[in-house]
């Protein structure tokens, strides 16, 4: 199991996010899973979620996580194509990387909303979610 996006699943930035990675993951080399999800708290280690805040993203690719800003750097390398424009980010150094993650994160809530439960794949998208 490989390249498992791991996002808020009542955050409606982190769900806008999954929807326009499934519109250009044309290879469908991407799975899903809320960070709410049985799958996640039984796949993901316990150090790396904060379950009373669930406010980074997690990337897990050939056995290793990534998080917060590397988890969103190594995303736009797995899409590929013009998302490897992004991969400039790597210039920045990953704690003001990740300063800005903090920031956003920090905020989502106030400025996107969120929803009152998790996402709820369509069934033409069902085998892309992990439960």
């Amino acid at each position: 199991m490989d390249n498992i996006i791991f996002f808020d699943g009542v955050c409606n930035l982190c769900n806008s996010s999954v929807n326009r990675l499934i519109k250009n993951d044309v290879k469908k080399v991407f799975k899903f899973a809320s960070l709410q999800s049985e799958f996640a708290k039984s796949f993901v280690p316990d150090h790396l979620l904060n379950y009373k805040n669930l406010d980074t993203i997690l990337f897990y690719k050939n056995g290793q996580f990534y998080d917060r800003s590397n988890a969103v750097l190594n995303i736009c390398k797995a899409l590929g194509g013009g998302f490897n424009l992004l991969l400039i980010g790597y210039l920045i150094p990953r704690f003001m990387r990740d300063s800005l993650y903090r920031l956003v994160a920090n905020n989502r809530y106030k400025w996107f909303g969120k929803t009152e439960q998790c996402r709820v794949p369509t069934d033409d998208l069902k085998e892309r979610f992990m439960d």
